[in-house]
């Protein structure tokens, strides 16, 4: 889908074009809620930001001129929240995917809160927003010699004994290690779980992915009989599970928008379009257009993905967790290289 262009002015008085989505994703490449609150909220005060091509570092200009929504993605979203009211009062709409696992024992997210503060944050999230717009997200399931799918299953359990009731929806997808070398590499390094030839044991054989799936069903089953009904989801997985009444996540869900933002008229109309309604000289839109499904779905995202389209203004090798299985980063020290470009005034997130 190509979104419209417009020339905007940088912070050092240059005229460039700059991309305008309607929909923002913040972000699939690093911690923005976590790291990056601050730096997020000033350049929506500028009103664009700068997002630099991974594959050839050319810069591409974001402007929020059109923005109606955004997908924060975190796994610790207690920074944000304080700046929160600054969306509210500009119209922009958000919602949350919130990765909350539990990998304490194996040191796999090193640099996260204690379980016990990120359920505390959630919750405070859910009851600011609601907990229609907070997503549960337990990604990615990960096995070891020791963390077998029984323990993995117990510690969802307990995780959402914590949570009862402060959102409606678990997804959750199995680790792809294979496909990524920085993470086999990373794995081996950072953790006593793995080595160079058991590292590929990370992910999950056919059974134990149906141990997974049976045993979320009995806990939603369990759930349901206590009054809290959960929703659960898959994201980016090519098996179907839909007859264990389990979907395929749209984590960018135009649905869900349309449901928690159906007072935006003008919001659900390109949600349901692909447009932004035209408006004549007295304010009436101009009559509505036939959807093409096509330009809403994100072609630049896995075949499996349910997304819809949006524009991410994250940056890899930026997210401080240091999340071992972390697609987004190259390593730590690429990493610590980039905190010391970074500065919270900057148009981009690497200086």
């Amino acid at each position: 889908m190509a979104w419209d262009r417009v020339k905007i002015t940088t912070d050092n008085g240059d005229v460039v074009e700059a991309l305008t989505p309607v929909v923002i994703s913040a972000s699939r490449s690093t911690d923005i809620p976590a790291f990056y609150a601050k730096w997020f909220f000033n350049r929506l005060e500028r009103g664009y930001c700068v997002w630099y091509n991974p594959f050839n570092q050319k810069p591409v200009y974001v402007s929020f001129r059109r923005c109606k929504a955004i997908v924060f993605w975190t796994k610790n979203p207690k920074p944000i929240l304080p700046y929160l009211h600054k969306l509210d009062e500009m119209g922009i709409h958000y919602y949350f995917q919130v990765t909350l696992n539990d990998y304490v024992k194996e040191g796999f997210e090193p640099n996260v809160p204690s379980v016990e503060e990120r359920i505390e944050t959630f919750r405070e999230l859910s009851r600011m927003i609601g907990k229609q717009r907070v997503i549960w997200r337990f990604d990615p399931l990960i096995v070891t010699e020791k963390l077998t799918p029984a323990i993995l299953l117990e510690r969802i359990w307990n995780v959402g004994k914590m949570l009862k009731g402060a959102c409606e929806k678990l997804v959750f997808s199995f680790v792809d290690v294979n496909a990524y070398r920085k993470v086999q590499r990373n794995m081996v390094k950072e953790t006593s779980c793995f080595s160079t030839e058991t590292v590929a044991s990370a992910e999950m054989t056919n059974a134990q992915r149906l141990e997974i799936v049976e045993g979320l069903v009995k806990i939603r089953e369990a759930w349901k009989a206590e009054g809290w009904e959960v929703t659960m989801a898959t994201c980016g997985e090519d098996v179907d599970y839909a007859s264990y009444g389990i979907e395929h996540n749209r984590c960018i869900d135009g649905e869900l928008m349309k449901m928690a933002f159906a007072d935006d008229e003008d919001f659900v109309y390109y949600l349901n379009t692909g447009y932004l309604p035209e408006r004549d000289l007295f304010g009436q839109s101009a009559p509505r257009k036939e959807k093409i499904a096509a330009a809403m779905k994100d072609k630049g995202q896995r075949l499996a993905c349910g997304c819809m389209v949006s524009k991410d203004i994250g940056m890899y090798n930026t997210c401080r967790h240091f999340c071992v299985y972390c697609y987004a980063n190259t390593s730590r020290d690429c990493v610590s290289k980039n905190a010391v470009l970074y500065d919270g005034n900057s148009e981009s997130l690497i200086g």
